[in-house]
């Protein structure tokens, strides 16, 4: 999908988040000039053509208190990801659950999921439930835990002119 101006024009007006009112895409439409329909339709087809992945809330987990973040990594047979990835993705405490290729033999991880707990004592008990999901396709883990926030934006367009 090409992006025209309507498009880029959409994304440069929400890309710092939906306004916090009761009706965010109204009043968005508003701003642009278009009627809310149109903007519904048109986020709906970048989101179809995966210009956009998704639209939703981005938490500051730190400030919610979640200040002990661990992303944690999976060795995990190749033949039972398909089956166990989206389980592990599904859990209510991951926030990020994707495949990445090994870089052997120093990195033999290829499921990662993000997890997030007041303390560290929560979040390994939470790792332990994903150890259990696992199961016998587990071969290795290991847990990045955070030590403070680098980025926390999506896509940023520079504006053209």
């Amino acid at each position: 999908m090409t992006l025209d101006a309507t498009d880029r024009a959409i994304i440069e007006a929400l890309q710092g988040g939906l306004p916090l009112v009761p009706t965010p895409y109204a009043e968005a439409a508003q701003t642009l000039d278009l009627p809310e329909e149109a903007l519904i339709a048109r986020l709906q087809d970048m989101k179809d053509t995966g210009v956009i992945r998704r639209i939703a809330a981005a938490t500051n987990h730190y400030k919610l208190g979640m200040t002990a973040n661990g992303m944690t990594v999976w060795d995990v047979a190749d033949d039972r990801l398909d089956e166990l990835g989206p389980q592990i993705g599904a859990l209510p405490f991951v926030t990020h659950c994707y495949e990445r290729p090994r870089a052997l033999p120093e990195w033999p991880y290829n499921l990662f999921a993000m997890v997030h707990g007041a303390s560290r004592d929560e979040v390994e008990e939470k790792r332990s439930q994903i150890t259990a999901i696992l199961g016998d396709a587990l071969r290795g883990a290991d847990i990045l835990y955070s030590t403070r926030i680098l980025k926390k934006t999506g896509l940023r367009l520079r504006k053209k002119g």
